[in-house]
């Protein structure tokens, strides 16, 4: 006869092993879903466009922001992180990423939305190079799940252009 403990032990590792497959289709799973979100952007306004006294070119936007994100939602998502970015090139960089607004969306029921909002975080340019320049604005998101891999993905909404001069 097996004694208590050699029994208890099989079935702590029995049990162990099938939560470990299940985790594992559970994060498979995942793989079928094709989500397709969809964002718009609008920039209502430019508060201000100016040259900052260190010789950096700031600029603080009006924005309407509307998406929905309720097909990245699964059983299996715990939250999805986004980020709106503002992407243009300059002479010395292919490419400039600054981030304008962020949010975390808890629940599917949060994933349609529409946000009327100022650049959260500073729009900054090292240097002088946002005068008349067009740029990018693109809707970043994170799908953080419970269980798997994180999923990154994102939509860019083009036909953006800052004024050649200063307010």
């Amino acid at each position: 006869m097996h004694s208590f403990v050699y029994r208890a032990n099989a079935l702590l590792t029995f049990a162990v092993t099938i939560l470990a497959l299940m985790c594992a289709m559970a994060s498979l799973s995942d793989n079928f879903n094709s989500p397709s979100p969809t964002a718009e952007v609008q920039v209502l306004n430019i508060n201000w466009f100016q040259k900052k006294p260190d010789g950096d070119d700031e600029v603080s936007l009006t924005l309407n922001i509307s998406a929905n994100l309720q097909t990245l939602f699964t059983w299996n998502t715990k939250q999805v992180f986004v980020f709106l970015a503002a992407e243009y090139e300059t002479p010395k960089n292919a490419l400039n990423q600054v981030s304008l607004w962020d949010g975390i969306i808890p629940t599917k029921e949060h994933a349609q939305f529409w946000i009327h909002t100022t650049n959260k975080y500073r729009f900054i340019d090292q240097g002088s190079n946002l005068r008349g320049k067009g740029f990018n604005l693109t809707l970043h998101w994170h799908v953080m799940p419970k269980t798997g891999k994180m999923f990154a993905d994102k939509l860019a909404m083009t036909g953006f252009r800052l004024p050649e001069t200063y307010r």
